[in-house]
């Protein structure tokens, strides 16, 4: 067996082919879905993902726009802009782009967003209306890699799924979203003893620990689905991820590769967002 790879690249193009309509739909109606991005300080990797969320913006017709603060910023000035930008109608999404410098209070900063203009998904209310199975603003990457597996009209209902990794940003919010999907759900962490045992059973294995190819054949059941939300630079600048993709695609019947598997994704589903929310303050 080699497994099906689901290309996260291709499907955020056809998403994103579509949300162009969809915008040019909502502009003849006089309304213009605006992303406003905040960037503090100047870390690279923060300013490479602004980046290409400026670009996936402009293909779909979205305005972006993009706030770069000094790394001196206070968390006060920071709050005081937010609450700026949520009383400004034009902008329908806010997004401050984490990490965060460490003088500044993240969950305070996200709490400070309305959960109206909350793309990202981040904020308690929307996260509780996630919880309870309500529509809200998904989290993005979690989002991403839901979409990914129903696009390949692959079951979700009934069948066992193991999440390693238990962030804020993936792990907790995919594993409940599989749990809104009728999944039996597991998570692992790095507490976790006899790791192997649990992936053994896994029908569908979510991988999101941020170590490189820490998962391979060995822990995998003959036929499992495997997503791996892992983006890892080695040594010689190439990219990998959290599986070991050669060794997990022989046994596994799907697999994401990196890169071009569930990154493309968060970003797209972060649009996807903003275009709800452009449509929610219209009401």
């Amino acid at each position: 067996m080699t497994a099906v790879e689901i290309n996260g690249r291709d499907l955020a193009q056809e998403i994103k082919d579509e949300m162009k309509v969809e915008v040019e739909e909502l502009n003849r109606k006089g309304i213009y879905p605006k992303l406003t991005v905040v960037l503090v300080g100047d870390d690279p990797a923060s300013k490479s993902y602004v980046k290409g969320k400026k670009k996936a913006s402009a293909e779909t017709g979205i305005e972006s726009e993009l706030i770069e603060l000094p790394v001196s910023t206070t968390e006060t000035e920071l709050l005081s802009l937010l609450n700026g930008l949520n009383n400004d109608n034009s902008i329908h999404g806010i997004l401050v782009q984490l990490p965060l410098p460490d003088h500044i209070n993240e969950q305070k900063v996200i709490e400070t967003i309305s959960p109206k203009k909350d793309v990202d998904g981040f904020h308690p209310i929307n996260i509780g209306h996630m919880m309870t199975g309500n529509d809200t603003f998904l989290p993005c990457t979690p989002h991403g890699i839901i979409t990914m597996l129903k696009s390949r009209n692959l079951q979700i209902e009934s069948k066992h799924a193991v999440v390693i990794g238990r962030s804020n940003i993936v792990g907790k919010p995919v594993g409940q979203l599989l749990l809104n999907e009728n999944a039996t759900v597991t998570y692992c962490h790095s507490k976790t003893k006899n790791l192997q045992h649990y992936t053994k059973q896994a029908d569908i294995l979510i991988v999101a620990v941020g170590r490189p190819n820490v998962i391979n054949q060995t822990h995998l059941k003959e036929g499992a689905i495997v997503i791996d939300v892992g983006v890892n630079r080695l040594e010689d600048g190439s990219l990998t991820g959290d599986v070991d993709f050669d060794s997990a695609k022989e046994i596994a019947s799907y697999i994401t590769p990196v890169p071009r598997g569930v990154g493309p994704m968060t970003i797209t589903m972060l649009l996807k967002n903003t275009i709800k929310a452009a449509k929610g303050m219209t009401r």
